[in-house]
């Protein structure tokens, strides 16, 4: 059973407007449309402290035009072949995984009704999963099930008159943005509050951490038992158990 089927090519993608216009721009050594453009590509080609503050404010960009100035000249250092190669670089690993997680549910895998929509989700009186947007399923867990983080939810449920919600990670390494990833997984798992509704809040992790060792992540699994952290192989088995 293929939870979390990678593809190592999964790369994003410039339409062929967007490359026709950032190629024609960059050509014309157009400071402001260039940037202009490439603040639309899903991936910004160069780390800079001030590129989300333009993302979101976009007017800023002719308040600061030597901002503007600096971050073209380190664009056409780059060369417009990296500059294109940089914007449709390959997704991290760890940023396919609630979605490659929601298709593995969306295939059925647990046997129960899958609703896109709260509304029905929340009518139905028997065993079933909402399989929808982040920001939706963020929404019903801070409406319903007194969560209190502002982050998306990648798994929400219902069995035996219960609530189970949480998040998948799938951690190919040990330490630095692993052990970031881990932290924010169970950080979730222990951010469900007062709730009218039964609420069990779980952490699908699979990959590494099963691994023994004397590292932080099997250390964790070591002296959390009462922690609900599973991989999952084995989610269907404990919805079923409740």
């Amino acid at each position: 059973m293929v939870v979390h089927p990678l593809n190592p090519n999964l790369r994003r993608e410039l339409s062929q407007s967007q490359l026709e216009d950032v190629i024609s721009v960059y050509d014309a050594h157009d400071n402001l449309r260039l940037i202009e453009i490439l603040l639309d590509a899903d991936l910004f080609p160069l780390k800079d402290s001030y590129v989300p503050f333009l993302r979101h404010d976009r007017g800023a960009l002719k308040r600061n035009p030597q901002t503007v100035n600096r971050i073209a000249g380190n664009l056409y250092q780059m060369g417009i072949d990296t500059i294109i190669e940089r914007c449709t670089a390959p997704k991290e690993t760890n940023r396919q995984m609630g979605p490659l997680f929601k298709n593995w549910i969306a295939r059925d895998v647990l046997g129960v009704p899958i609703f896109s929509s709260p509304d029905d989700f929340l009518a139905m009186n028997d065993d079933c999963v909402l399989n929808s947007s982040d920001a939706v399923m963020q929404e019903f867990s801070l409406k319903f099930l007194g969560f209190k983080r502002n982050k998306g939810i990648d798994f929400l449920a219902k069995f035996n008159g219960k609530y189970i919600a949480g998040e998948a990670k799938f951690l190919t390494d040990f330490g630095g943005h692993q052990n970031a990833q881990f932290d924010d997984a169970v950080s979730s798992l222990h951010s469900f509050k007062t709730s009218k509704f039964e609420v069990i809040p779980i952490a699908i992790i699979d990959g590494v951490i099963y691994i023994k060792n004397r590292g932080k992540l099997h250390s964790y699994l070591l002296h959390h038992h009462k922690d609900n952290i599973m991989s999952a192989l084995v989610l269907r088995e404990f919805l079923y158990s409740l």
